[in-house]
C-alpha cells in the first residue's frame, strides 16, 4: 500500500445496525508511513435497491429454432450524498494539501431518511446500505475503501389490531379415488396470534386425524420466506425453508397432536420490505402431513407477520433484555425498558447475522479495483428478543426438502 498503513470506516454502533430515521456515526482512520498529497477525503453513502435475473426463450422450430437470454431487472435508489471530511471539493480544482505522516481520524453523522426498507439479500435482489471513502489524488490512483450497514425498518406488530387475533385452518386430503373405502386425512391447524418478532417461538396446534391405511412418515411446520422480485416488465416470485420443526410417523386409522412445540424464529427481515416497490416479502407458516410412498403432503398455509416491534400483550408476559448488541438508547428508542433484575447481554456481542440461518455471507465488493481495501463479505443483522434463550443461540440450518 506504500505510503497507507490503514485506511477504514468505522461506525460508533459496532454492530454498523441503524433504524431508518436515525443517525448513523463513526470514523474515517487514514495512518501514514509519511506524508501524502491530496486533493480531500470524501464520503459518500448511497442506498438502493436493485434486482435481477435472466430467463431463457426459444422461437422458431427446427433448423430456425434459436434460444436468448433475456435480462429482467429493476433498480430503485434510496439516497446517493457526498460529504467533505478534509480538503476541497473536485469542482474547486485541483490544489492539494498534504497530510503529515501518523495516524488522523475524521469523525462523520449522516441522518439516515425515515421510511427505509431493511437491509436484504435475496436471490434475484438486494437492498443494500453502503458507505464508502476515497482519498483523492489528482492525476494519481486515488485509494479507496468501503463498508456496508444494515437498516431497519420499523414494523410495529401493535399497528394493526390483526397481527394479535388467532389464525387457524383445516384440510383434508384422499390418498386414493373417492370410491375406495380408506378414509382421507384430516388436519385443523391453529396458531395463538399473527405477529411475531425474530427471537420468539411460535407455538403450534395442531390435531391430524389418519383415516387411511397407509401411514404418514411424520408431519412437520415449517417457516417459509416468500419473496417477488419486480422488473420492469415481469415479477418472479422464489420460496425457502428459514425453519422447520417435526413430529413421527402416524400410523393408520390413528390420529396425532401438536400441543405447543415451539418453532422459533430465526434473524429475518421484516415482512412486506415497506418501503421498497421492487421486492415484497410474506411468511407462511405451514403445517404438512407426509403420507408414504407416491402422494402429495396435505398442507395448511398460515400467513404470519414478522415485525420489529413486539406486542406488548407479549412483552408484558417477560421481563426482556434489549436485542443483542443494540444501544438501547439510541437504536431502540420504542422497545421497552429493562424490567428490575433483568440482564442486558453483552453489549460488544453482535445481534445475530442473517447469514447465520439463510443465505450466507455474500461479497459486495462489485467493480471495485485493486485499490480497494476493507471487508467487503456482508450479511444484514436484525434485531432478535433472546427471550428465556441463550444470548445468540439459534436453530440448526435447515435444509431445503
Amino acid at each position: 500500500m506504500g505510503k497507507l498503513n490503514i485506511f477504514t470506516i468505522s461506525f460508533s454502533n459496532n454492530a454498523a445496525v441503524y433504524y431508518a430515521g436515525t443517525m448513523a456515526q463513526g470514523h474515517v482512520t487514514i495512518e501514514l508511513k509519511e506524508p501524502m498529497k491530496m486533493r480531500g477525503v470524501r464520503l459518500n453513502f448511497e442506498g438502493k435497491a436493485y434486482v435481477h435475473w435472466t430467463e431463457q426463450h426459444s422461437s422458431g422450430s427446427g433448423k430456425n429454432r434459436h434460444t436468448t437470454t433475456r435480462h429482467y431487472s429493476a433498480t430503485e435508489k434510496y439516497f446517493d450524498q457526498d460529504v467533505l471530511l478534509h480538503g476541497i471539493w473536485p469542482s474547486q480544482g485541483s490544489n492539494t494539501t498534504e497530510l503529515p505522516q501518523g495516524r488522523h481520524t475524521f469523525p462523520f453523522q449522516f441522518q439516515l431518511p425515515p421510511g427505509l426498507p431493511s437491509s436484504f439479500e435475496g436471490a434475484h435482489g438486494h437492498v443494500r446500505y453502503v458507505v464508502s471513502c476515497k482519498i483523492d489524488k489528482p492525476w494519481k490512483f486515488d485509494h479507496k475503501t468501503k463498508r456496508p450497514f444494515t437498516v431497519i425498518s420499523i414494523l410495529d406488530l401493535n399497528s394493526q389490531p390483526s397481527y394479535s387475533q388467532r389464525l387457524q385452518s383445516m384440510n383434508t386430503k384422499h390418498l386414493c379415488c373417492l370410491c375406495c373405502k380408506s378414509g382421507p386425512i384430516q388436519a385443523s391447524f391453529h396458531l395463538d396470534r399473527q405477529g411475531y418478532v425474530p427471537g420468539e417461538a411460535i407455538r403450534l396446534c395442531a390435531e391430524i386425524s389418519n383415516g387411511a391405511s397407509r401411514k404418514m412418515d411424520k408431519s412437520y411446520v415449517e417457516l417459509k420466506m416468500m419473496v417477488t422480485f419486480h422488473a420492469t416488465s415481469k415479477s418472479r416470485t422464489s420460496s425457502q425453508r428459514v425453519a422447520m420443526v417435526s413430529r413421527p410417523e402416524i400410523p393408520g386409522h390413528s390420529e396425532d397432536v401438536w400441543s405447543g412445540e415451539e418453532l422459533v424464529i430465526p434473524p429475518l427481515p421484516p415482512s412486506f420490505l415497506v418501503g421498497c416497490s421492487i421486492i415484497d416479502i410474506k411468511y407462511i407458516v405451514q403445517l404438512n402431513v407426509d403420507p408414504s410412498g407416491p402422494a402429495l403432503d396435505l398442507e395448511i398455509p398460515l400467513e404470519v407477520i414478522i415485525g420489529t416491534i413486539p406486542l406488548m400483550s407479549v412483552v408484558q408476559q417477560y421481563p426482556p433484555s434489549p436485542p443483542v448488541g443494540f444501544d438501547q438508547s439510541s437504536l431502540w428508542p420504542t422497545a421497552p425498558p429493562l424490567q428490575p433484575g433483568a440482564m442486558a447481554p453483552p453489549p460488544n456481542m453482535p445481534p445475530p447475522a442473517y447469514s447465520e440461518c439463510i443465505t450466507g455471507r455474500v461479497d459486495v465488493r462489485g467493480d471495485d479495483d485493486e485499490h480497494t481495501h476493507g471487508d467487503m463479505t456482508f450479511a444484514p443483522a436484525y434485531t432478535y428478543y433472546n427471550w428465556g434463550r441463550t444470548p445468540g443461540a439459534l436453530p440448526p440450518a435447515i435444509p431445503e426438502k
